[in-house]
């Protein structure tokens, strides 16, 4: 075995990843609490209910836990039906805690990653149309500003909107999310307003902050033919990936969006993202089927003999990580790795899918990829939306009974890689030895 260490930049950020309505509990006031009270949408009829606690308090202690961990950042989001509970309502005592939440990450030397939208709606919004009416722009643009002003002396590294992409598409074209629509129309609505509503608060908040760096975070799903000798299933993997995974950054790139058999033009969005945040956790195989006429002719697949976590969710393909990446220097920003993470109660494949998925990433680095930080997902287990509690991300274990936290033996692998900044031979021999052949050969 060669020993050696693979370290990446001085100044890299590593941390982890939360989302507002997945660890806070009892957010009332939003469209998917009200979702999780309808029968069958939720897997196994799980709520949310109390969900980590975070706004109970237990906050400080996964902070202590990340900061202990030696993570020199950690991604949080804004709820923004708390901020603001009604239309003509703000809630200052709620920004003063996601400000102290902020302060205190900057007084333990972490960086803030702030998300102002991770899926999650005001009813209020809703009920005047949220996504889908051409006032979001001015909603979210106002929130935003509001956001901004109070955090701002503590955070300067914005994510406008989480998975916009899987927000159009689980809520408007296949029913997952909220509101649980399948129209095709109403969701390239909505991605056109997310479009207009990302580049009014990018400019919202270079107003008010010069030195922000502000983007989104798109989940980027590669698509790979089946068949890579079928024309059928290249064209169909060609055009699901523009639709999934180009369509948010070239938009943002460029000013255009292009849309399936049509492009329409918005100036405004040109060069809005100072970085592209990258939510990376697989890879698909697609194929042509031409019996799938509701899921636009395809069907999306792991193949056989790929490792699978528990549910059969998510396949460890790490090189989808390096693909990624490669793909995502051409829009000629900062690269972040916002999220990225595997279910594994168990913890016994998240030791294996972490440090191959960081060996691709380092590799990307070694090619001068612009990569500045990678967000583990997650800290602590959290209420997956619709899947409910039946998948565990966390690095610590959630009793959802006792609200008690268990370490599991990934959360001292990423410990060890925060604090060397990089990964080494002896980590990989003592939490997952199967891999040193593979990655540090002789």
């Amino acid at each position: 075995m060669a020993k050696a260490t693979f370290h990446f930049p001085r100044g890299f950020l590593w941390g982890t990843a939360t989302a507002s309505h997945q660890v806070e509990g009892f957010n009332t006031n939003n469209n998917w609490w009200a979702w999780e009270q309808q029968p069958g949408r939720i897997l196994q009829g799980h709520k949310s209910g109390a969900a980590c606690n975070w706004w109970g308090g237990k906050w400080r202690e996964d902070f202590d836990r990340a900061y202990e961990s030696h993570q020199n950042a950690h991604r949080f989001s804004i709820e923004w039906s708390r901020v603001q509970p009604l239309p003509d309502q703000w809630d200052n005592a709620s920004l003063d805690r996601y400000r102290e939440m902020a302060r205190w990450l900057v007084d333990h030397n972490m960086t803030p990653f702030v998300t102002l939208h991770h899926f999650s709606d005001p009813i209020w919004l809703v009920e005047k149309g949220g996504w889908e009416t051409d006032e979001i722009v001015g909603y979210f643009e106002k929130y935003v500003k509001k956001v901004v002003d109070a955090l701002q002396e503590y955070v300067s590294l914005w994510v406008t909107i989480n998975e916009p992409n899987v927000y159009a598409l689980y809520g408007y074209l296949f029913g997952l999310f909220p509101p649980g629509k399948n129209d095709l129309r109403l969701a390239l609505k909505v991605m056109e307003n997310q479009v207009q509503a990302h580049a009014a608060a990018y400019y919202a908040i270079h107003e008010m902050q010069k030195t922000a760096r502000v983007g989104a975070a798109i989940n980027i799903r590669p698509m790979q033919p089946a068949r890579p000798d079928s024309l059928a299933d290249c064209m169909i993997a060609r055009m699901i990936s523009n639709q999934v995974n180009d369509f948010f950054p070239m938009a943002f790139s460029t000013g255009v969006m292009r849309f399936p058999f049509r492009r329409k033009s918005l100036p405004l969005a040109k060069n809005t993202q100072d970085f592209l945040g990258i939510n990376f956790y697989t890879i698909e195989d697609v194929s042509f089927n031409l019996n799938k006429s509701r899921n636009q002719f395809h069907t999306r697949f792991y193949p056989p003999g790929v490792e699978t976590s528990e549910t059969g969710f998510l396949a460890n393909r790490p090189e989808g990580m390096f693909n990624v990446i490669k793909w995502a220097k051409k829009f000629g920003v900062p690269i972040i790795i916002a999220e990225n993470g595997i279910e594994d109660s168990k913890d016994t494949l998240r030791p294996r899918y972490l440090i191959e998925h960081l060996h691709q990433m380092w590799r990307a680095v070694n090619f001068n990829f612009p990569v500045k930080g990678y967000f583990h997902w997650t800290l602590v287990d959290n209420f997956e939306w619709e899947r409910g509690w039946t998948q565990r991300f966390g690095l610590w274990e959630l009793d959802v009974e006792t609200q008690q936290r268990r370490k599991r033996p990934s959360a001292d692998l990423y410990a060890e890689i925060c604090q060397e900044n990089g990964l080494s031979s002896e980590m990989t021999a003592r939490f997952a030895p199967e891999l040193l052949e593979k990655i540090f050969p002789d």
